[in-house]
């Protein structure tokens, strides 16, 4: 992983409203994480097959566009899943009312 992800992940850290960062690789490994290790397995299988439906469905819509950034908010939890090449990012964060 970059330098430039290390100092992302101090960045997002520092934000009050953030509760974990899990970095997983393309294939739903966890490279590195701010949850625990139960909590973070669970994001990232849960959030790794979340990754693929959401890619085909953006190749589906329209085959000239990729996936990048998806945003989701329940009702305890905001879950932003980014991705980033060979490995995607995952922020959960309290929701701001």
């Amino acid at each position: 992983m970059s330098a430039e992800v290390e100092e992302m992940l101090k960045r997002l850290q520092n934000y009050k409203n953030i509760i974990g960062i899990v970095v997983i690789d393309n294939d739903g490994i966890p490279i590195k994480t701010t949850l625990e290790y139960t909590t973070t397995l669970h994001y990232a299988a849960v959030m790794h097959m979340l990754r693929q439906k959401a890619s085909q469905a953006v190749l589906d819509l329209d085959g000239t566009n990729e996936f990048t950034l998806l945003r989701m908010r329940t009702l305890y939890h905001e879950v932003i899943l980014c991705t980033q090449g060979d490995y995607f990012i995952v922020v959960l964060q309290s929701p701001c009312d």
